[in-house]
């Protein structure tokens, strides 16, 4: 059996037997769900696509997301020989061998695609054996890699090819695909005679994660998992799919109500200082697949809102814990946005920023706006200069205390304070040095 194999377009369509995820795979442009900014009416994908004028090209994104299904739409929408090389079974010779046809093709006037699933799986003796066809134009190259390619792919060989990145499936875009599949009655499920709620088939695109393949894969197995009644209908209830994926469901709407509740509770009980309460929330979020970078934006606001200056260190935990959870990933990324949940939860408290920053705001509302005091301004030119700009103007790091009595504020302003520091944490440093500021400013005001 040869190690790499021709697939007509015809292949792509549905065959008894097939799991779910192939039968349902889409057969045009238009019934390919996501990825609108790379397949959208008028994206240069799209059109390169439709005008049979693609170039090399590796598709980098999570699994179930469409990398291999777009390839076989290019294979169907394109005038090209394809052939589909496994990356675990291929070596240099089968390589070789197909890159002869292709560059005999080539000159007998028609294009060979080839396309490579997992690309980061070729050593660098493979991909080397693609590199002079692709830069002959002998074939057009189309890989397909969940890892970063920048890693995983020879540099000469990705400095020939356009990287396009895909994204997870929304949960959204995962039920209208399990309810498109329902509904199928030549590839799909519509003569199973089904019945499912909405509520478990929002549960099904939870748990795929954005991954449709595995969407798919978990209605297919409820449906041979559940007999049918006395009239030969199958019913798929919420704990039998949860008995099937021996995990207990939660009850969440990532854009309802519960959504709100959920992190509502969260920040509440990080501001109260409870991290045990605080770890239950996010736990519970996590796991009932709320998106951790969403979490994490939520705990940044949490850091400067509820903790600011009485512990500067929060926001730079909370930076890195986002950043943790989006190069790690679930669920091992999930501790990160633990530990900053249980940072923060026990870090002191002060809203004075948050407060100091309403009653600037309030301030801007309620005044005119005010000019930039002449003797703050930058003087470029001798004409600024001249009339003003600048003067008066007192260097602080001339002074031996850093600190001069020279006014900021409008004048309008003058003697307004906004911002309180409290007694919490560093804050307490920070208000005794605003005082001594105070005093030396005093200090140095020349006597009437």
């Amino acid at each position: 059996m040869s190690l790499f194999a021709k697939l007509e377009p015809e292949e792509s369509g549905a065959a008894a037997g097939q799991p779910l995820a192939e039968r349902m795979r889409p057969r045009t442009l238009d019934e390919f769900t996501g990825q609108e900014s790379l397949l959208g009416p008028g994206k240069p994908l799209r059109t390169q696509i439709e005008r049979d004028d693609i170039g090399s090209m590796i598709l980098w994104g999570p699994p179930g997301c469409g990398k291999t299904t777009l390839a076989r739409l290019i294979a169907r929408m394109t005038r090209s020989e394809f052939v589909a090389f496994s990356a675990v079974l291929t070596g240099i010779k089968e390589i070789k061998e197909v890159m002869a046809a292709a560059e005999h093709s080539r000159r007998a006037g028609k294009r060979t695609i080839v396309f490579i699933d997992e690309v980061h799986r070729f050593n660098k003796a493979q991909q080397d054996a693609f590199l002079p066809h692709v830069e002959a134009g002998n074939i057009t190259l189309i890989g397909a890699t969940t890892e970063n390619p920048s890693f995983e792919v020879i540099a000469p060989l990705l400095s020939r090819t356009r990287v396009y990145v895909l994204q997870a499936l929304s949960t959204e875009q995962i039920e209208a695909l399990l309810n498109r599949a329902l509904a199928d009655r030549e590839r799909g499920l519509g003569n199973e005679n089904l019945a499912i709620s909405g509520e478990a088939i929002l549960q099904i695109a939870v748990f795929s994660g954005g991954d449709a393949r595995a969407a798919y894969n978990t209605l297919e197995a409820c449906v041979r998992a559940v007999e049918p009644d006395a009239a030969g209908k199958r019913t798929i209830t919420r704990d039998m799919l949860a008995e099937l994926l021996q995990r207990k469901f939660l009850l969440y709407d990532k854009s309802g109500e519960e959504h709100y509740n959920l992190i509502s509770a969260l920040h509440k009980s990080v501001r109260n200082s409870d991290p045990d309460a605080a770890l239950y929330w996010l736990v519970r979020m996590l796991e009932s697949g709320e998106d951790p970078l969403y979490i994490a934006r939520r705990m940044v606001r949490m850091a400067s809102e509820d903790i600011g200056l009485a512990e500067p260190g929060a926001l730079s935990v909370t930076i890195a814990a986002m950043q943790a959870a989006d190069f790690v990933g679930p669920p091992e990324g999930n501790l990160a946005l633990a530990q900053a949940a249980v940072y923060l939860s026990l870090a002191p408290k002060s809203n004075a920023l948050y407060a100091g920053y309403g009653a600037v705001a309030k301030t801007l509302e309620e005044t005119r706006t005010e000019p930039v005091p002449l003797h703050l301004r930058n003087a470029p030119t001798g004409l600024m200069k001249n009339i003003g700009y600048g003067k008066g103007y007192q260097y602080a790091h001339s002074e031996a205390e850093k600190v001069t009595d020279m006014t900021c504020l409008p004048e309008s302003l003058l003697g307004k304070t906004f911002y309180h520091p409290t007694d919490q944490g560093f804050e307490a440093r920070l208000r005794q040095r605003i005082e001594e500021i105070r005093r030396l400013k005093v200090r140095r005001k020349p006597e009437p």
